[in-house]
């Protein structure tokens, strides 16, 4: 198959796709290579229905952001025309083996698809298809189905299983409570400084259905108010935050280290200066 140039003008998002189009430090190392190099791997578009020379991108949504931040008029790509069902798949497919993938892209990336595969299974007459089982080639449909189970959260909590301030498993457990109990969730997580452990979110999920409106608040915060036997301060920093200060090749278990060697001098000279 032959890439062909196409306009940036004539390229369209994905509607819906869940993946998150970051202006970070690694945008901007693509944005270099693009001015060096140009693109070196085509995109994957399809023909928007209804249209004349319009396409929807299926595969390489950074690339183009990275293409309009460096100037470029027109991008490679291979057309592949295909409907939305089959470029969703598609789409997801591309994208969940990369490295660094959200739980809230992967959970989303999991609910597109599958709703694609349903809406291709009832296009077919198979009622009822169990697509969850087709949905993933190395997790099981259970765990696709907890994955999924996350676009039911709002998304400050959301935000906190991306940040990994709160466990996966405990947005699981969270995403069964009603949007007015999560609402209080994230009261109480303000409120105490803190996030609920497993054991809490059971226990929220599992005295979901008992809450009345009335109490809904009071009952959250008692059990975020419980002190929990781990529960410490800490200081945590975002990987975003940390790596521009550190060579491109170092793993985050070198740039803690490096970290700690530079806090372990700065306490010595501390220690030499009020010693004077």
């Amino acid at each position: 198959m032959q890439a062909i140039y196409i306009p940036i003008q004539s390229l369209h998002p994905f509607a819906g796709h869940p993946y998150k189009v970051q202006d970070n430090d690694e945008m901007n190392r693509l944005i270099e290579s693009i001015q060096e190099q140009g693109i070196l791997t085509p995109l994957i578009v399809r023909p928007l229905e209804g249209t004349a020379a319009e396409y929807e991108v299926i595969s390489g949504h950074r690339r183009l952001r990275a293409a309009q931040k460096a100037g470029l008029k027109e991008v490679p790509a291979f057309i592949h025309a295909v409907d939305r069902d089959e470029a969703a798949i598609q789409l997801v497919d591309s994208n969940l083996h990369r490295e660094n993938i959200l739980p809230s892209e992967k959970a989303y990336a999991y609910k597109l698809k599958m709703d694609a595969l349903d809406h291709r299974g009832r296009s077919c007459g198979q009622v009822g298809h169990k697509s969850r089982d087709s949905v993933s080639d190395t997790e099981s449909g259970r765990q696709v189905q907890r994955y999924i189970r996350l676009t039911h959260l709002l998304p400050g909590l959301l935000d906190l299983v991306d940040e990994g301030r709160i466990a996966f498993t405990v947005g699981v457990e969270l995403s069964y409570l009603t949007r007015e109990e999560q609402r209080a969730v994230l009261e109480a997580i303000e409120l105490y400084d803190c996030t609920p452990s497993y054991s809490q979110a059971c226990r929220l999920h599992r005295d979901s259905e008992m809450m009345y409106a009335a109490d809904t608040r009071k009952r959250i915060q008692a059990v975020m108010a419980e002190e929990k036997p781990n529960q410490r301060e800490k200081v945590s920093f975002q990987y975003e935050q940390l790596r521009r200060y550190f060579p491109s090749d170092y793993t985050p278990k070198q740039m803690t280290e490096s970290i700690l060697q530079l806090l372990e001098r700065e306490r010595r000279r501390r220690l030499g200066r009020d010693a004077r």
